[in-house]
């Protein structure tokens, strides 16, 4: 089927009508003297998006100019330049020629129908870029009045707000937008009358007797009422909700044509498969996804997917596969991005981590795969040996991430096997516009927590906490689960110890966290309201929401969190000892927290640690480099503890190995199962003692 490619054209403005005001904000706080790291890394992904996706559509005049811009912030960015008058001039006049070239699409103008890019223009912001002196070039002549006439005139560049309303809906976005805003304002007033209906119930039992009865009735029929508006007033607002809600195909459809054409710009041939393009999302979360999948499609094919002679000498076929597709999961909408390129090479991340100075050498030896993976969602990052126009500096990875996870509430995954691929998945809320928030309390403090994030809510005592490796741990079911205070990270006053702990369990992905907190208030589906500018600095809040009667509560955010906590939870300092300083270890465990908590332990006794996440990574690890003993969970998908145990027994190194089985399992029948396949010490997770764990290894190890 033909795609449409003036509604993506029209996204395109819609898209500019973002990153121009931003760009041209930006160069006036330049030339007030506000130029900080942060402002100018905003201004080149501005610059950047605006390049890569009018590359996309062949607007060749846009492409040019944003490209010049691109490298001119770039210097800015490196500090090899300063933003000096003729500099913060050259932006003016690139922001204004990037304007008119809009405006003629805004119009209806095609791509080819584009006026031809200032080249004086580009030139002179190339020169800047590489700090050689020069004039700028020629002002251009002042628009005539709004009055004259003149068949030759060039449209007058169009306003931030008329940029803004180009849209393909029938009703303009901000009307519609206001009215679902409104409308989530009078829900949550409206829950309010729920508490006022208690109210009275509690009044009419303190009332004398003779007025108890007449007040009874009322209290009745206003409960009734409210209760009968409660379904109409969420159907309503459900109802406006899915207005806003678009099919993933608008975002979709033109990738797999995108992706040709850029492979063959690359000298590549690359085969793209799209699936999942009916799901829907609300209208933001579709504005807001278009970046992050560009930045994705354009590093798998620049960095990912190789050239065809490249992949015939490894054996692949020579054409790349690219596949994109996208699932509903509960409340959730996954978007996955993958292709079968030559995946990501650690050592290269490590490499170009230390030389970039984003981690200490220290840090990053601490570091696992997983997380020396995630270096690349660092702002600059890449492991491409040349910078090119087409995949930029490494600005793109830093956009999925913040785009992802901070601003849409999600949750970003990456995953990669040298010379198999890369994996990337998003996980989205279906709308950022109402979501289920549980309200808690901690220190006489109100917080909320969206419920995607939340597990469980769990009461025990505090005797039920294990030690391991100084950190208090909670043995939920097969995993091993930090505790922390919320009140601790939050600096608020602790709250007396009553000898019960009601922690609610937070995740994303792998990772848990178990918070402690004073109680839980209510859970409801409340309107999220953005955090107002002087307040989005504050990396642990994501937003707010309305109690009513003008009370704001602040919204956790979750991803934040934990990886707030994480290296303070997680990587405890310990002193080690040497005796088994020679000694390598493998710990296999399906659950990031039970494997990093047995990681710590091991580590605080001096041995070396290697982690595997499944049986089959577990028997990959242990097959290419030998390991003085294995520890593995018995519950794992792929391969099961059982399986690697059996598996590892036939083999000559590992045959007479120590290997301890660690598992919730606490049956006989298990413990025979261990037996049977040649495990040499079975550990039950819930009698868990980490004491235990290191005598009954240092005895196997003689």
């Amino acid at each position: 089927m033909a795609l449409d490619i003036g509604r993506f054209i029209k996204r395109f403005v819609e898209e500019a009508a973002d990153h121009l005001p931003r760009l041209r904000e930006g160069t006036h706080a330049l030339e007030r003297g506000q130029a900080d790291r942060e402002l100018i890394n905003e201004l080149f992904r501005a610059a950047h998006t605006l390049k890569g996706s009018s590359r996309m559509l062949k607007l060749e005049p846009i492409t040019a100019i944003a490209h010049s811009t691109e490298e001119l912030l770039s210097s800015l960015r490196d500090d090899t330049i300063q933003a000096t008058p003729d500099v913060i001039s050259l932006l003016n006049q690139a922001v204004d020629e990037l304007t008119d070239q809009v405006s003629h699409l805004a119009e209806g103008a095609s791509g080819d129908e584009l006026p031809a890019a200032d080249q004086a223009l580009c030139s002179a912001l190339e020169r800047a870029a590489n700090g050689q002196s020069q004039l700028a070039p020629s002002q251009p002549e002042p628009t005539p009045p709004p009055l004259a006439s003149s068949s030759t005139a060039r449209p007058a560049p169009l306003t931030d707000s008329e940029l803004r309303l180009s849209d393909t809906v029938r009703v303009r976005m901000d009307r519609l937008d206001d009215v679902i805003r409104l409308m989530g304002e009078v829900l949550s007033g409206h829950h309010h009358l729920h508490t006022l209906v208690d109210q009275a119930r509690t009044l009419s039992a303190a009332l004398p007797v003779e007025h108890q009865a007449p007040f009874h009735a009322f209290n009745r029929d206003f409960k009734e009422s409210v209760l009968n508006h409660d379904s109409l007033m969420s159907d309503l607002h459900d109802r406006a909700l899915q207005m806003r809600m678009l099919p993933l195909s608008v975002v979709f459809d033109p990738l797999a044509k995108m992706s040709r054409e850029l492979a063959q710009s690359l000298g590549k041939q690359v085969d793209c498969r799209v699936r999942g393009s009916e799901i829907e999302l609300d209208r933001q979360m579709i504005d807001r996804l278009s970046d992050p999948l560009i930045h994705l499609l354009r590093n798998a094919l620049d960095h990912g997917i190789e050239p065809p002679a490249v992949r015939q000498a490894t054996g692949k076929s020579p054409r790349g596969q690219l596949a994109i597709e996208a699932w509903q999961d509960a409340g959730w909408v996954v978007v996955e991005m993958r292709d079968d390129g030559a995946g990501i090479s650690l050592d290269a991340v490590r490499q170009k981590a230390l030389a970039k100075q984003l981690i200490s050498e220290e840090q990053l030896n601490a570091l696992s795969e997983q997380e020396t993976l995630a270096l690349i969602l660092q702002p600059g990052f890449s492991t491409k040996g040349m910078i090119t126009d087409f995949s930029g500096r490494g600005v793109g990875m830093d956009v999925v991430k913040r785009t992802v996870v901070d601003e849409l509430n999600g949750d970003l995954q990456l995953s990669s096997e040298p010379g198999h691929g890369t994996r990337f998945t998003l996980r989205l809320p279906l709308s950022l516009a109402m979501m289920r928030v549980l309200l808690i309390s901690v220190s006489g403090a109100t917080l909320g927590v969206t419920a995607p994030y939340v597990s469980e809510l769990v009461e025990c005592p505090e005797e039920a906490l294990i030690d391991a490796a100084g950190q208090r741990t909670l043995i939920l079911r097969n995993e091993f689960v930090p505790v922390v205070s919320l009140a601790h990270i939050l600096e608020l006053p602790e709250p007396a110890v009553t000898g019960t702990c009601l922690l609610l369990v937070v995740h994303q992905r792998q990772q848990k966290l178990a918070l402690v907190i004073d109680s839980l208030i209510d859970e409801r589906d409340m309107v999220i309201k953005p955090l107002p500018v002087h307040l989005r600095h504050l990396p642990l809040v994501s937003g707010m929401v309305s109690m009513g009667r003008n009370a704001l509560v602040s919204l956790l955010h979750v991803p934040a969190l934990l990886e707030t906590t994480r290296h303070h939870v997680l990587r405890p300092k310990n002193e080690r000892t040497a005796s088994a300083a020679a000694q390598r270890i493998l710990v296999v465990d399906d659950s990031l927290n039970t494997r990093e908590i047995e990681k710590d332990v091991l580590e605080a006794w001096g041995y070396h640690v290697t982690l595997a996440e499944n049986g089959r990574d577990g028997l990959a690890k242990a097959m290419a480099e030998p390991f003085d003993a294995v520890l593995t969970d018995v519950e794992m998908p792929v391969m099961d503890g059982f399986a690697l145990t059996a598996r590892l027994r036939e083999d000559e190194v590992y045959r007479y190995r120590p290997i301890i089985i660690i598992t919730s399992r606490e049956k006989e029948a298990d413990r025979q199962r261990g037996i049977e396949v040649g495990a040499d010490a079975y550990i039950v997770k819930g009698s868990f003692d980490q004491n235990n764990l290191v005598e009954t290894l240092k005895a196997l190890l003689g």
